[in-house]
C-alpha cells in the first residue's frame, strides 16, 4: 500500500494521511445537506412538490458521486483531491434548468450525463486541452465570478434577506423574521469561523446554526441522528429515459454549460491543489489524463444515480495543508461520505436558512476571481463583466456564459484583434446567437 501510494518518495505516512482526508471531508461536508436542498428547490415554496426531485434519493446519489469520485482520484490519479457534486452547477441545474427553462429534473439529469460521457471521450482522446485552451483566460474567470454572485443572490433569497419587491424588482426582507434572523446568525458564525481559519468552518457554522434553530423552534428537534440509508430508487437511472429529450436548442446549451463550468472548475481546482501540495513537475500536472477521467467518471456515476455534476473540490487544499499528499487521502475522504450515508436522518435539520449561509460564503469564495481579469482593456472587460452580471440579474448561469461568448468576438474583431480568436469561439458565436434567437419563442 505504502509503495501504491509512493509514501517514501512523497514524505508521508498513514497517519498523515487520514488526518488530511478527514479534515478534506469535514471541508466539503456540507455539500451532503446543501446539494439535497439545491436540487429540490426548497427554497422555492411555491414550486408544485410533484415536480421537485426526492430529497432523499439525492441525498444518497450525493454521497455515492463523492465517494466514487474521490475513489476513482485516490487509486487511478493518486492525488489528494476529493470530489463531489459540485456547487454552482447544482445551482444551474435547479435555478437555470428546472426552474427557469421548465425542464423536468429527469431531463436535466440527462443532460448532466451526456456532458459527462462528452467529457469522457474529450479527455480519452486529448482534445479537451485543446477546447480548453481555446477559451480565453479572461471568460474562464469571469464564469467562476458569475456562479459565485449568482450562488450568493440565491443564499439571500433562501436566508429572506432578499425578497420580491413588485416596484423594484428586489429589496430587503423581514429582518425580525426568525427563519431570517437564523440565517443572519449563521452567516455571522460561518463568517467567524472561515476568518479564524477554523478548517469546515462552513460545515461547523451549519451545524450550530441549526442547533440555535432547534433551540429557538425554528427546527424541529430530529428523532433520530442514525438511520437506515435513503432509497436511490425515485432517481436512480432517470438520466437514461429521457435521452430522447435532448434534441432541443435549450438542452444543447444546457450540456454546453454543464460541459464548459466542468471543465474550468476541474482544471482550476487540480492545478491548485497540485500546486500546494508541490506536486506540480516543470509546471505542468503529471498523470493529469487520469484525474480528469476520474472527475468525467464520477459525473457520470453521479447523473446515473440522481445528482448534478460532480467535480473536484478546492476544499481538498485543506487536507493538504493538514499533511495529505498522495491519494490515500482521497479514498479516506470516500469512506467517510459512505459512512455519511448512515446519517440521513438530520436532512430533517437542514433547512433554507441553515443552508443559505453556505450558499453565501461559498459565493463569496469564487468571486476571487475578479481581480485577476484585465479590467484596463475595454475589449475584455465588457465581455467578462456582461458575463458576470448578467448571472444574477436574468437569474441564469446559461444566460451570462451566453452575453459574454457573444460579445467576445464582436470586441475582438472591432479592436482588430480578430486573429486572436480561435475558431471555436466563432462557433459558440453562433451556437449562443441562436440560443437567444429562440429562447424569445
Amino acid at each position: 500500500m505504502k509503495k501504491y501510494f509512493q509514501f517514501e518518495e512523497l514524505g508521508t505516512n498513514y497517519r498523515r494521511e487520514f488526518i488530511g482526508g478527514l479534515t478534506t471531508f469535514l471541508s466539503m461536508a456540507y455539500i451532503l445537506f446543501v446539494n439535497p436542498t439545491t436540487l429540490s428547490l426548497l427554497s422555492v415554496g411555491d414550486f408544485p412538490d410533484e415536480l421537485r426531485i426526492d430529497q432523499g434519493a439525492v441525498f444518497t446519489a450525493t454521497a455515492v458521486a463523492a465517494a466514487v469520485g474521490s475513489l476513482l482520484m485516490g487509486l487511478v490519479a493518486k492525488y489528494p483531491i476529493a470530489l463531489a457534486p459540485g456547487m454552482g452547477l447544482n445551482a444551474f441545474f435547479s435555478f437555470s434548468v428546472v426552474l427557469g427553462m421548465g425542464i423536468p429534473w429527469q431531463t436535466a439529469l440527462s443532460g448532466v450525463l451526456v456532458s459527462g460521457i462528452i467529457f469522457v471521450l474529450l479527455t480519452l482522446t486529448g482534445l479537451r486541452e485543446k477546447i480548453i485552451n481555446a477559451i480565453p483566460a479572461e471568460l474562464k474567470l469571469a464564469v467562476g465570478a458569475g456562479i459565485g454572485l449568482f450562488i450568493t443572490f440565491v443564499g439571500f433569497q433562501s436566508a429572506g434577506i432578499i425578497v420580491n419587491d413588485d416596484t423594484v424588482l428586489v429589496g430587503l426582507g423581514d429582518l425580525t423574521n426568525g427563519n431570517t434572523l437564523l440565517a443572519v446568525f449563521g452567516l455571522v458564525v460561518t463568517v467567524i469561523l472561515m476568518v479564524k481559519g477554523v478548517k469546515g468552518g462552513i460545515f461547523y457554522g451549519m451545524l450550530i446554526t441549526a442547533i440555535a434553530g432547534m433551540i429557538f423552534q425554528l427546527i424541529d428537534i430530529p428523532t433520530q441522528v442514525v438511520g437506515s440509508v435513503p432509497s436511490v430508487a425515485p432517481t436512480f437511472g432517470q438520466a437514461l429515459f429521457n435521452l430522447d429529450q435532448l434534441f432541443t436548442l435549450n438542452m444543447l446549451v444546457v450540456i454546453l454549460t454543464f460541459l464548459f463550468v466542468d471543465f474550468f472548475d476541474t482544471a482550476g481546482t487540480l492545478v491548485a491543489v497540485a500546486t500546494q501540495a508541490g506536486l506540480m513537475k516543470e509546471n505542468k500536472l503529471p498523470r493529469a489524463g487520469k484525474a480528469l477521467f476520474a472527475d468525467a467518471g464520477a459525473t457520470v456515476v453521479g447523473a446515473i444515480f440522481g445528482t448534478s455534476t460532480t467535480t473536484s473540490y478546492i476544499e481538498s487544499t485543506a487536507g493538504v495543508a493538514a499533511g495529505a499528499r498522495s491519494g490515500f487521502a482521497s479514498v479516506v475522504t470516500a469512506g467517510f461520505f459512505l459512512l455519511a450515508l448512515f446519517f440521513s436522518p438530520l436532512l430533517g435539520v437542514i433547512t433554507a436558512p441553515v443552508t443559505a449561509p453556505a450558499l453565501i460564503i461559498v459565493g463569496a469564495l469564487m468571486v476571487s476571481s475578479l481581480g485577476k481579469i484585465a479590467w484596463d482593456r475595454f475589449e475584455i472587460a465588457v465581455p467578462a463583466f456582461l458575463t458576470i452580471i448578467a448571472m444574477p440579474l436574468t437569474y441564469s448561469i446559461a444566460t451570462g456564459i451566453a452575453a459574454g461568448f457573444i460579445f467576445y468576438p464582436i470586441t475582438m474583431v472591432i479592436k482588430g484583434k480578430a486573429k486572436e480568436i480561435h475558431p471555436v469561439m466563432y462557433g459558440l458565436f453562433i451556437i449562443f446567437i441562436l440560443y437567444f434567437v429562440f429562447l424569445t419563442y
